[in-house]
């Protein structure tokens, strides 16, 4: 069966309320087509996906021309579940292209991205071999690579907000690859033809091995957005407009990142968020949730200044510093004179701390104008009103 070729965008919009009226339809948080790679020895493994456009709470038109697409080329769509995954072929595109009919005489740069996604398909030969949609309609545990990979991109295209988005389970259904370029390749094919490959000079140039591919390899960053070394950002990370990430000690894990124009020279764990200002500086670490966190997820306030070589385990407002080398964790025992306390509760009415002289470090967390630092003659971890500017340097972001 074939759609009839749509003549109009009222009809269209005909098209669209027909297809989300029918029985158990349910509009998708998320979707689209993605090209797949598959394992070089297991074949029904698929190792990663690359989606030329994913959607997110948008372009609901488009879901339901893909669901009736697939209808008419054979596919049931099953909307009982959080997700569902199915190979696409060439009745599908030209059912999508009968469907998109209305809009394809729009000039190339104003044509909708959707209908460019199909028109690039309808070029192409073996669709049923490569070529994958997914659709999300519910955040629950992702159940396949398609899916896995749906939620990174939102996360890398700043779709969604760090840290809301179900990613449990993703580490165990992606499968472990050796990176080639942005080709995965099964480390079992390799072990099996390691001899002939190396003998014959086809052994590949292995830039890593992880479960997931590096920021760069599917995100296209901001203009002024600068990342000098490619593995120093995993995909799933989310960066602002603006952030610089340094080679050397710098790196930003998946589901964390900047909220502005930040500095990055040191490591931003997973679900750790750094805000516009701040300064992570070289070799300092923010811990994540799984360093020794308690699950409590870190997030840095702007124009926050971490030194070289610090560690950040707890949660900081606007405006604070933690000195080089100085290593903050939830139990640190810090001490604030009475006069600090003063400035620091005048700059925090909201926390009115009492004068304990000796707090416990996560008893701080989130307040602003923060200095952390190691008294030089005593030893002692003590904790002023911070009194410098954390200012970036505009020309560099």
């Amino acid at each position: 069966m074939a759609i009839e070729t749509v003549g109009s965008v009222e009809e269209f919009k005909a098209l669209v309320a027909e297809v989300e009226s029918g029985e158990g339809y349910r509009k998708p948080i998320g979707f689209g087509i993605a090209r797949v790679d598959r394992g070089q020895k297991s074949a029904d493994k698929v190792l990663q996906a690359n989606y030329g456009l994913i959607n997110w709470g948008e372009n609901f038109g488009s879901a339901a021309v893909y669901v009736k697409a697939l209808q008419e080329s054979g596919c049931s769509v099953d909307f009982s579940g959080s997700e569902f995954v199915a190979t696409i072929n060439d009745d599908f595109v030209k059912n999508s292209l009968l469907a998109f009919a209305p809009f394809m005489g729009e000039a190339r740069g104003s044509v909708h991205k959707n209908i460019q996604v199909i028109k690039t398909l309808s070029k192409m030969e073996d669709l049923a071999k490569n070529f994958r949609i997914t659709f999300l309609f519910a955040d629950e545990n992702p159940e396949s690579v398609e899916a896995v990979y749906l939620k990174l991109y939102a996360l890398s295209q700043n779709k969604v907000e760090l840290r809301s988005m179900n990613l449990n389970g993703a580490f165990g259904i992606l499968s472990n690859v050796a990176w080639v370029g942005n080709t995965p390749y099964e480390l079992e094919y390799l072990r099996e033809n390691e001899i002939e490959m190396k003998l014959n000079g086809t052994y590949p140039a292995v830039d890593s091995v992880d479960k997931f591919p590096r920021f760069l390899q599917h995100i296209i960053p901001a203009d002024n957005t600068r990342i000098l070394e490619a593995s120093k950002v995993r995909m799933g990370a989310q960066l602002a407009d603006g952030t610089t990430v340094m080679p050397g000690a710098s790196y930003i894990n998946f589901n964390a990142g900047t909220l502005g124009s930040v500095m990055v020279e040191g490591r931003i764990s997973s679900s750790a968020i750094v805000g516009a200002g701040s300064d992570i500086g070289g070799g300092a670490s923010i811990l994540g949730v799984l360093s020794g966190t308690d699950g409590n997820p870190i997030s840095i306030g702007e124009n926050t200044l971490l030194g070289a070589n610090s560690t950040c385990g707890i949660p900081l407002g606007d405006a604070c510093i933690i000195d080089g080398g100085v290593a903050i964790f939830a139990g640190t025992k810090v001490e604030i004179s009475a006069d600090e306390l003063a400035k620091i509760n005048e700059a925090n009415p909201e926390a009115n701390l009492e004068d304990n002289r000796i707090f416990r470090a996560d008893a701080l967390q989130g307040l602003n104008g923060l200095h952390f630092r190691q008294d030089s003659t005593t030893g002692k971890m003590v904790v002023n009103r911070s009194v410098r500017e954390v200012k970036l340097n505009a020309e560099l972001h």
